[in-house]
């Protein structure tokens, strides 16, 4: 996360938005479109409680084209395979 933060930082993402990424539904500092990607990244992330809720599917294809929407599964499912891996092997998240 520490990487990946400082990359966002590094291409002005403010510190804030970062810190309330988690409340990311209860917050005014996201535009629809992204509420609509993190929506469906939680989604695709739960996705073995059942399929994306409906709800999520068609916020999503307001706001993104097959293929965005396309490419924006394959970027959470890639960051979800990463995870997996690193829990797995019990990599240290720490930043050091």
């Amino acid at each position: 996360m520490a990487m990946h933060a400082r990359q966002l930082r590094s291409h002005g993402e403010t510190q804030f938005r970062l810190d309330v990424l988690s409340a990311w539904a209860e917050v005014d500092v996201f535009t629809d479109r992204e509420k609509a990607a993190l929506a469906w990244a939680e989604a695709i992330t739960l996705v073995a409680d059942g399929h994306v809720p409906d709800d999520v599917y068609d916020l999503a294809r307001a706001e993104f084209s097959e293929k965005e929407l396309v490419d924006l599964t394959y970027i959470v499912a890639t960051m979800n395979l990463w995870n997996r891996l690193a829990i797995t092997f019990r990599s240290d998240p720490t930043p050091g």
